[in-house]
Parts: structure tokens; C-alpha cells; sequence
């Protein structure tokens, strides 16, 4: 009898279905956000059966990024993070899963993560952790998951900016309740590394600083601590402490190495040592850090551990800065040494003597006080030649001193005769023509779109819109296909539950160049309605109440028209295209463009027309005539009225000075010729008067792309504009706001009309801004006006002397701005400035009506005038400067009022 056994067979297909099965399981836990009970599937799979549930993952993946930060995909995520990474076999596929984008704010938690890798191989696992510390540290992968791959691989440790940000935080950060953060770092067994890691990358001092403070607990006292004790080498962390202050940055950054710099307490053997450092520093770093330096070298030069000769090198370095409190201290430590060591005097007293050309006259006259008390201890010469040449960089009241103590040679009693430097007067940039073929403006657009536009960019490309619309419609969409399909107007799913029609009836307003072409391109594909585009040009766009209003309106009107007659009546072109990228049109080109309209049957479009007038050309008044003559000649009512215009003076508003809490704003009445029927009613706006006390002066204009386009609303009267913007251009001195006055100013002194109240005032605020830029562009705003001759010096001069009574300006930024001003050259302009600044602040200094933040500063504006007063040769008085001259004492203050008095009285000019 034979006895048959059956043997269970397991075929391909069984062997598919477990697969399946498995992956179906897999899939609906990970849906859930069972995170536990994936892992426990995870361990029961085989390797196959893992990468054949991925195909299923991704597809989950690609689901869940339609509704990224829905209920289902947060709870989802964790899971498909774990999952996703252990269902895939390549190092780089690893990696970039669990770094996603998609995955970053909803992560399975490190310890998940490893489980789930854990039973790779080691090499593998050492290029996971390698491939994700190389991720940017915006990243946010997670420092315990690339700790962790690390320690399971025995790899060596990652040093990547990732990986040390990540370990500082996971040392020093509050929830690290394993003892101080010395005690931490003393347990790391990669600590060396790291440390060392921390001096070559950068953003770490910030993080040091934040994460820790100063305090005995802080992480440069644990550095410090860990040194001493010998668990670093303590060469190497002041070697590379050093190092890394020598390669500069961050001033915040740099005060954390500085402070641990500190911590370690250098020997006296080690600071010689490093005495070429310690030079470098002194003479480049930022002053905190050289001022460590310097006090370092002064103690090695009062032991006599540092050379005549090398203290003579650091000294010309440092006296080089601009810093008045280096240059002081460096000054104190020459007589400290010459004090002790007579014999140095031949090698110290030429370095000190670079200050004789320092730009602080202060400065010059300590270093002439040091030379005077020390050169009988010269012996040589050729160094007391040496020092009556410098001499002759000095002033002229302290070169007149070292004619008698020094021997110098005596200033030329010819004066030299000052010559005027100012920038050369802008040009005015003519527009391009429109672009020929319907792709150069797709292009056009493109780039536009991609990172804005000045008034020329955007005047060219709209009338090349608008000219293809016309030519050949259906070529113009083909060619602006690529453009529109990366527009949020053109996805298939509304935006935030609106259509686009919705959009844009809602918002009229047009806040930047982008906002207006997307209104175009999507009028010109169907994507907003006719009756839309019918009912905002008809009834007209809505009153913001803000001051910024009568400027937003006639720009926005203008492209709501193109709009309007894009889906309606296409324009074969615009007529208030400028000529000059200022928004300036010759009225020669208007007659042209209008004689084409006639003869081409086409229908003007008020707005634009209007545009077109406000634009024109009329300070060339025969150029103005000739086209007034044609205009009259074409017959139309539109030639009619062009011709009046060219025919008509302008007619100034009335102008009035109006005070609100510390500033001085202006107030414009009524604009006759602008308030005239025949203008559109957004264009009429630019007429209306200007009220400084309007509540409605904050508003949603905050970005200020939209400016170049309002100077070039009237690009002859840029007055009308400047009263409108005062108030913003004010907050940058009065309310320390950035990036308003830089991006107003340029277009003020490049405008081609006359400049008025408001133009000035706008200058004297910005020549008092708390930010350099905005200071800088003041600065170059009042030197294009002066080279242009639109600036009046004592108009600027008292606004600015009343500013800074009130407060609004605070006269050390001004000092600072105007002497910037006249290092280009422009001495006489800012003297003839500051003689009308000065004698309302002296005269409140001299009857105590002087508030602390209108004389603190003062003596900076002197300094800076005695300078301008030196280089012109200026005579004369300045009333209430003998007051203050005549003081007692040698405050900054007293002595540069002494020094501008005395430049006045009779001293040359000097080259």
C-alpha cells in the first residue's frame, strides 16, 4: 500500500494574489493615518512585496496634493511618509521622499523612520543620512532622523549646514532635559567635529546667540568650559574662533564668536602669537571686533611684547577707519607708548600723523596735539620733513598751527578757487516702438509679468497689445499661449470659489503692473464678461477716500478702457503713448497720431486721449505752436482741443503751508485747466485739491509699484504729484519707514517740470530718513536738481532749519546725508544749504529753545559746513555762531562752530 503525501505548491499566481492583498491592506491603513499598524505590515513584507505596494503609495501621494491641508491628507501623511520611504529600494529615491515638499509638515516621527529602515544595509543607509544632510536646512529634515541613520550605519558624521543647525537646536533647545548644555555636549561622541563644524558655517552665531543667550548656561561658556577641561583641543577651537572673525559677516553672528573669543580667556603667549590676526582685525573687521583687537595690541605694545614697527603698521591701518571712537582710542595708546619709549617717536609720530588727513577734523586735531607734545623727541630730520608734509592735509586753522610748531610750509595766500562738481543732468530715454511681431510681445509681456516694469517697459508693451489685437487677434493669442497658461486665471477650478469675472469686478483696483496685464489677457480670452468690463467704465471706479486716490484712478481708468475696447472696439493703437520714458509726449507725435485716428476712421477713447493731453508736451513753445497750428488744421474736435491746449498757459494752484504734529505738508487748491468737463471724470481727479488733514491717508497703495506711473500722469507738473506723496515721503524721517523716499525722489528730480514747495519739502525729508538708501536717494535727488538748475538752496535750507525744530528731522541724519552730498564735489550747493539750516538752530541754542534732538547733531552740521566753507572760500557771517563760539570748552559742538567762524573770517580756500 503506497501512501501519497501532498505537498502544498505555491504558485505565481497565489504568490501575486498575497501580493495584492497585502498591498490593499497597506494602502487602506495608510489612508487611515494608522501609522502602528503600517509598521506592523511593513515588518511582514518582503522585499518584493514592498516595492510592488509603491506603484499604490505614489498614486495616494498624487491624490493627496490636490487638497494638500484637508482632514484626510493631514491624518494620511505621517503614514505615507513611513511607508512611501521603507516601499523604496534607491538611496536617492529614499532620500527625496522623505525631504518632499509635500511631506514636510506632516511626517512620521524619526523613531517610525528608523524602525522602518533599520534593517537595511549599512552603506545604504550612511548615503540616506549623507543625501539628506545635504539638503538645504530650509528643508526641516529632521536632525534625530539623520542622527539616527548615522549611528545605526557607523558613518562618519555629516558636517553640512543641515546637520549642525539641526545639532544645535537639538543640544541647546529647551525640551533637552539631560543636564546643561555643557553636560550635553560632553556626551557627544562626534563633538570635535561638529564644534569644529560650527566656525565654517554660516547663520550658526545667530543661532548660538538666540538659543542660549550670554549667561554662565550659554553655549560659548559650555565651549569654553569644555576647552579648558581638554575635551577640545584647545589650538584648534582659537584657531578657528579666530579664523572665522577674520572671514567677517553678520555683525550679530560676529559679536557671538567674539563673545566666546573672550570665554577662552588667551594667554598672554597666545595672544603675540597671533599678533598679525589681531592687525588684520583691527584694521578691517567691524568695530566691535577690532575694537577687541586693538585693545589686545595696545596691551602687548604698553609690555613691550609688539614692535614700534608693527604698532606703527596697525596704527596707520586703523587710522584709515571712519570710526571717531577707534581712531581716539588708537591716538590714546601713541602717547601711552611714547610716554614710556622716547625712541619710538621716530617710527609712531609719521603713523600718527596719517590722521592729519582723517575726515574729522576732531581726529586731526588730537593727532596734531599728540605730534606737537612728542616731536622734541625726534631726532631725525627726514621724519620731521616728514611731518610737516603731512601737516598740509590738515585744515587750515590747525595747518596754521603747524606752520609755528611743526614747520610746515604755509598755506598759499592766493585762494584756489573752488570748482563746482555735479552729476551731469540726466538724459531722457526715448521709447522703443512698439514690438513688430506678435511674439516680441508675448515676450514682452512675459517679462513684464515675471519681475515688473518701468513706465517705458510698460507703455511699449501694453500699445503692442494693443496694436496685434488689432492687427491679427488670433495670431496674438497663439503667440501669448505660453504666457497665460502659468496665469491663476486661466486654471481650469476657480480661485478661492470666485471666477475670474468675479475677481476683477470686485477689485477695480490695479496695484501693480501685473494686476493690469492680467485684466488685459484675460479680457482678450473670454475671461471676464463684456457687461463687467461695460459697468466699470461706465459708472466708473470706486473712490478709495485715500490721498493716493485722484493718482490710482486715472491710471486704472486707462486700462480699464483698453479693456473695454479690446473685447469691443480694438484701437489700432494708443494715443498717449509717451515719447520719454518720464511719460513726456511731443505734441508733434500727438498731431500725427491723431491725423492717422482720421484718416483711419477711428473712434478716440476718452481716457486715453485725455492721457494723451495731460502728457503733452508745452515748455517748447514753438514746437508747441507749430503743433497747435496742424492740430487745428486736422479739423476734428480732438485736434480742437489739443490745439487749445498747446495754446493755454498753465495755471498754477494756489499753495499753502499746513503744520500736522511735527511736519510740514502742503496744501493745493484747485486746478483749473484739469477740472474742465472735457476731461474724463478719473483724469479730473488730478485737479481737485490737495488736503493734508485727510483721515484716508493709509490705504491699500502700501506697495508702491504703481508711483512711476503716477509721475508720468503729468510729467511737467510734478508738483501735483509730490503734494499727494508728501505725507508718505515724510514717514521716513518722521516714522523711520523704509524704501519710500528712494523709490519717489529719483522720479522728482528727473521730472521735466518746475520744482515746488512740495518737491523741496519732499527732499528735506529725505535727506533726513532714518534708512542710508532712502538718505542716499535724497542725496541724489538734490544733486540732479542743483546740476539741472531746479533747486533752490535756501528754500531746501529753511525747510530743513524748521524740520529740524519740530523734530521731524534729526540733524545728525541730515548731517550724514548732506555729507555725502559734498564728498561728490557739490561744496558750494551744500553750503548754500546749511547757511540757511544753521541759524535757526543756533539761534534756539543761543536762547535755550533748542529741544535735545535739534542740538544733538549740531556740531556735525558744523563740521560738515566748515568743510564746504574751507573748499569754497565762503566769507562772511552767520548770524548766532559767534554765541555759540564763544563758549567754553572743547565739546565737538564748540569747536566746529570755532572752526566754521574762523573759515568765514579770512582763511584761503583750500584745494
Amino acid at each position: 500500500m503506497t501512501t501519497t503525501v501532498a505537498s502544498a505548491v505555491v504558485t505565481p499566481a497565489a504568490t501575486a494574489t498575497a501580493t495584492a492583498d497585502t498591498t490593499g491592506l497597506l494602502v487602506t491603513a495608510v489612508r487611515a493615518g494608522r501609522t502602528a499598524e503600517v509598521v506592523a505590515l511593513l515588518d511582514g513584507m518582503t522585499d518584493a512585496q514592498r516595492r510592488a505596494a509603491f506603484p499604490e503609495l505614489k498614486a495616494v501621494r498624487q491624490e493627496l496634493r490636490t487638497a494638500r491641508w484637508s482632514a484626510d491628507s493631514r491624518r494620511a501623511h505621517p503614514a505615507l511618509h513611513a511607508a512611501g520611504a521603507a516601499c523604496q529600494t534607491g538611496a536617492a529615491a529614499v532620500a527625496n521622499w522623505l525631504a518632499a515638499v509635500d511631506m514636510r509638515w506632516s511626517q512620521a516621527s524619526p523613531a517610525v523612520l528608523l524602525h522602518v529602515l533599520g534593517d537595511r544595509d549599512r552603506g545604504w543607509l550612511a548615503d540616506v543620512a549623507h543625501r539628506l544632510a545635504q539638503r538645504p536646512a530650509a528643508s526641516n529634515v529632521s536632525y534625530e532622523l539623520m542622527a539616527g541613520l548615522v549611528r545605526l550605519s557607523g558613518c562618519p558624521v555629516p558636517t553640512t549646514e543641515a546637520y549642525v543647525q539641526g545639532w544645535l537646536t537639538h543640544v541647546g533647545g529647551d525640551w533637552q532635559r539631560g543636564g546643561t548644555v555643557c553636560d550635553r555636549l560632553r556626551r557627544d561622541p562626534h563633538l570635535a567635529e561638529l564644534v569644529a563644524a560650527l566656525f565654517r558655517t554660516e547663520g550658526v552665531g545667530t543661532q548660538l546667540g538666540w538659543l542660549s543667550g550670554d549667561g554662565p548656561e550659554s553655549w560659548t561658556s559650555a565651549l569654553a568650559r569644555l576647552t579648558g577641561e581638554g575635551v577640545l583641543d584647545r589650538r584648534s577651537v582659537v584657531d578657528a574662533c579666530v579664523a572665522r572673525l577674520l572671514r567677517g559677516g553678520a555683525p550679530a553672528e560676529l559679536r557671538v564668536f567674539l563673545r566666546l573669543l573672550k570665554d577662552l580667556a588667551l594667554t598672554r603667549e597666545e595672544e603675540r602669537r597671533r599678533a598679525a590676526d589681531w592687525t588684520a582685525l583691527a584694521s578691517d573687521a567691524m568695530p566691535t571686533v577690532a575694537s577687541h583687537a586693538q585693545s589686545v595690541l595696545g596691551a602687548l605694545a604698553l609690555a613691550g611684547e609688539l614692535s614700534p614697527r608693527r604698532l606703527a603698521q596697525v596704527t596707520e591701518a586703523v587710522l584709515f577707519r571712519t570710526e571717531k571712537k577707534l581712531v581716539r582710542a588708537q591716538l590714546v595708546l601713541l602717547g601711552k607708548v611714547l610716554t614710556k619709549n622716547r625712541s619710538a617717536a621716530g617710527e609712531l609720530l609719521p603713523a600718527a600723523a596719517r590722521a592729519f588727513g582723517h575726515e574729522d577734523s576732531d581726529a586731526q586735531e588730537r593727532a596734531l596735539k599728540l605730534v606737537e607734545r612728542h616731536v622734541g623727541k625726534v631726532t631725525a630730520a627726514e621724519v620731521r620733513e616728514e611731518l610737516a608734509g603731512a601737516a598740509e592735509q590738515l585744515i587750515p586753522a590747525l595747518r596754521a598751527r603747524a606752520v609755528r610748531t611743526l614747520g610746515a610750509t604755509p598755506p598759499d595766500s592766493v585762494p584756489v578757487a573752488h570748482e563746482e562738481v555735479l552729476p551731469p543732468p540726466p538724459q531722457p530715454v526715448r521709447l522703443a516702438p512698439a514690438p513688430a511681431a506678435a511674439v516680441e510681445v508675448a515676450e514682452e509681456i512675459s517679462a513684464l509679468l515675471a519681475s515688473g516694469s518701468d513706465v517705458a517697459v510698460f507703455e511699449r508693451a501694453l500699445d503692442g497689445l494693443v496694436r496685434h489685437a488689432h492687427l491679427d487677434r488670433d495670431a496674438l493669442l497663439e503667440a501669448l499661449e505660453p504666457v497665460v497658461a502659468r496665469r491663476w486665471w486661466a486654471e481650469g477650478e476657480p480661485r478661492h470659489g470666485h471666477r475670474s469675472d468675479d475677481f476683477f469686478a470686485r477689485r477695480h483696483e490695479l496695484f501693480d503692473d501685473a494686476r493690469a496685464f492680467d485684466l488685459l489677457l484675460a479680457t482678450l480670452y473670454g475671461k471676464v464678461r463684456t457687461d463687467t468690463l461695460h459697468r466699470v467704465v461706465h459708472d466708473g471706479l470706486t473712490n478709495s477716500g485715500c490721498a493716493h486716490n485722484s493718482l490710482a484712478r486715472p491710471f486704472e481708468a486707462r486700462v480699464w478702457e483698453v479693456a473695454h475696447r479690446l473685447r469691443t472696439d480694438p484701437q489700432p493703437f494708443l494715443l498717449a503713448t509717451p515719447t520719454w520714458g518720464t511719460g513726456l509726449l511731443e505734441p508733434g507725435e500727438l498731431v500725427d497720431r491723431l491725423d492717422a485716428y482720421r484718416r483711419a476712421g477711428a473712434r478716440v477713447s476718452a481716457v486715453d486721449f485725455g492721457q494723451a493731453l495731460l502728457r503733452v508736451r508745452r515748455d517748447n513753445r514753438p514746437a508747441a505752436l507749430a503743433a497747435a497750428e496742424r492740430a487745428a488744421a486736422l479739423g476734428t474736435e480732438e485736434g480742437e482741443r489739443l490745439a487749445r491746449r498747446l495754446l493755454t498757459e498753465r495755471a498754477a494752484p494756489s499753495v499753502t503751508r499746513r503744520t500736522a504734529d511735527t511736519r510740514i505738508l502742503v496744501e493745493l487748491g484747485e486746478v483749473p485747466d484739469l477740472r474742465a468737463e472735457e476731461f474724463p471724470a478719473a483724469l479730473r481727479l488730478l485737479g481737485r485739491p490737495v488736503n493734508p488733514d485727510s483721515d484716508h491717508w493709509y490705504c491699500s497703495h502700501w506697495s508702491g509699484a504703481m508711483r512711476p506711473h503716477w509721475f508720468a500722469l503729468l510729467p511737467e507738473r510734478p508738483e501735483l504729484v509730490a503734494a499727494r506723496l508728501l505725507r508718505d515721503v515724510s514717514e521716513a524721517a518722521v516714522h523711520d519707514q523704509q524704501g519710500t523716499a528712494a523709490a519717489v525722489l529719483p522720479h522728482l528730480a528727473d521730472a521735466d517740470g518746475e520744482a515746488g514747495e512740495a518737491v523741496h519739502l519732499s527732499v528735506a525729508y529725505g535727506l533726513g530718513a532714518r534708512h542710508a538708501e532712502d538718505r542716499l536717494a535724497a542725496v541724489d535727488a538734490l544733486l540732479v536738481l542743483a546740476a539741472r538748475g531746479r533747486l533752490e538752496a535756501g528754500r531746501l535750507g529753511a525747510d530743513l532749519g524748521q524740520l529740524v525744530r519740530r523734530g521731524a528731522v534729526k540733524p545728525a541724519r541730515l548731517a550724514d546725508a548732506v555729507r555725502t552730498a559734498a564728498a561728490t564735489g557739490a561744496n558750494a550747493t551744500v553750503w548754500a544749504v546749511l547757511r540757511q539750516v544753521l541759524p535757526v538752530l543756533l539761534a534756539d541754542l543761543s536762547t535755550g529753545g533748542a529741544t535735545t534732538s535739534s542740538a544733538r547733531g549740531l556740531g556735525e552740521l558744523l563740521a560738515v559746513a566748515a568743510e564746504c566753507a574751507e573748499r569754497t572760500g565762503e566769507r562772511g557771517s552767520l548770524p548766532h555762531l559767534s554765541g555759540v563760539a564763544d563758549r567754553r570748552g572743547t565739546s565737538r559742538l564748540v569747536t566746529q562752530a570755532r572752526r566754521l567762524r574762523e573759515a568765514l573770517a579770512a582763511a584761503p580756500a583750500a584745494a
